[in-house]
């Protein structure tokens, strides 16, 4: 694990935590897929929220200097996919995530540590 992609991981799992997003997880699937290194899960509580979310997400990738290759299902907002090469975005409302669990899919991956910083309310 590169500490780069490991920073980004974490500062996008970060913006999605400070933005109320949940159910947040990474796994490392450089070994079962050639198409990325890492996936992020999360959920947004509704569309809307989805997309703001994405949003976010957006911020912090440049922010940190990297880069989103392609975007698809921010217009409808149920599940947006971001794909900034090595890592790999998905970002649901809660009964597409369920129906669809990308978790269990990539079983085999290794979770990875988040390191988020809860904020005290």
């Amino acid at each position: 694990m590169s500490k780069d992609e490991i920073k980004m991981l974490q500062a996008i799992a970060q913006a999605i935590y400070d933005k109320k997003g949940v159910n947040i997880i990474a796994i490392d699937v450089k070994k079962s897929s050639s198409l990325t290194d890492y996936f992020l899960i999360a959920e947004g509580s509704v569309e809307r929220h989805v997309s703001a979310l994405a949003s976010s997400v957006k911020e912090t990738v440049k922010e940190m200097g990297g880069h989103i290759f392609h975007i698809d299902g921010d217009q409808l907002g149920d599940w947006v996919v971001m794909d900034c090469g090595q890592i790999l975005i998905h970002l649901f409302v809660p009964a597409l995530r369920d129906k669809y669990s990308l978790e269990e899919l990539w079983h085999d991956g290794e979770i990875v540590d988040l390191n988020i910083q809860i904020k005290e309310a």
